[in-house]
């Protein structure tokens, strides 16, 4: 079969390669790829790929192979998934576990933008607790899991601050239901019962200046790739005796699949909107992670296959 692999090249960070098709194991299902989409994670992978390693964590598409335990989807089901990797491929094997059926009202292509981004974001509200009437900063708001955690934030009652540096996609949060669009954390308002921090560096320390006494930051990206330098003194002049909390999606005692399920069914319901940002065949996934990589692409990458 074909399948993007990375190139260890700067210019064009994948290419098409001839591989073996996958041999799904007992409990994973074979599914033919209609769509994938691209997630941050995997383009600083792309960086540096590990042996053997090809990227593919979101994807859209049929189930040709079912599970020989019996578990998860039969075949002919159109299905979302999370892979731990290999989806940017005709086919690829997912954990039953990592699978959720879609209606024919959901395309391939909105389907593939909810995994990582959608897990994240409904996994950290998780995270945080009761939202109504609590005050919430929100930085890195303006990609995927930022738009996911507005909306769903905002249903559940919360008053969320979104920190964007592009006014076009703060007018798009805005209509999620963001209650302030700010386009830098020093004109963020405080104090805020609940701080969720995704960029790291310099950035982390402001954000936790804003958080109120015995208020919680959870620190769920590190999007600067910049390491972050904290005062304990600082905590005095303002969020003291605050909880500060290390986040990780896949950190969760609720399988992929369950969780993809409600995903699908929020949007089913209209309570959550897939951002896209471009639609591509996937010959020119290349050129995307190119585009993204200089910012030119706001909102979520899919490419397809069809």
């Amino acid at each position: 079969m074909k399948a993007l692999t990375p190139t260890g090249r700067a210019d064009a960070t994948v290419g098409f390669a001839e591989v073996e098709q996958p041999r799904p194991g007992p409990g994973e299902a074979l599914v033919k790829v209609e769509a994938f989409s691209v997630n941050r994670g995997e383009t600083f992978q792309l960086e540096a790929p590990g042996p053997g390693w090809r990227p593919g964590k979101d994807i859209a598409g049929l189930v040709v192979q079912a599970a020989a335990d019996g578990s998860g989807p039969g075949v002919c089901r159109r299905v979302v998934g999370h892979p731990p990797a290999g989806g940017w491929a005709e086919y690829v094997c997912v954990p039953t576990t990592s699978l959720a059926e879609i209606p024919d009202e959901l395309d391939s292509v909105r389907a593939a933008a909810l995994p990582l981004a959608g897990l994240t974001a409904l996994r950290l509200l998780r995270t945080a607790g009761a939202l109504a009437g609590r005050r919430v900063l929100l930085t890195g708001a303006s990609g995927g899991v930022g738009h996911y955690v507005t909306e769903l934030a905002a249903a559940a009652g919360a008053e969320l601050t979104a920190v964007t540096a592009s006014p076009e996609r703060g007018r798009r949060l805005a209509e999620l239901g963001a209650a302030e669009v700010v386009h830098e954390l020093a004109a963020a308002r405080g104090p805020y019962d609940l701080v969720l921090e995704s960029t790291g560096g310099p950035n982390l320390p402001l954000a936790l200046a804003r958080l109120a006494r015995r208020g919680t930051l959870i620190w769920f990206g590190q999007a600067s790739r910049t390491p972050a330098t904290l005062d304990f003194f600082g905590f005095f002049a303002g969020p003291e005796s605050a909880t500060l909390r290390h986040f990780h999606y896949a950190d969760s005692d609720v399988p992929d699949g369950a969780d993809l399920a409600t995903l699908v069914r929020l949007v089913g319901e209209g309570r959550l909107t897939p951002e896209i940002g471009r639609v591509a065949p996937w010959a020119e996934t290349a050129a995307v992670l190119t585009d993204l990589r200089e910012r030119r692409i706001r909102g979520k990458a899919v490419l397809t296959l069809a």
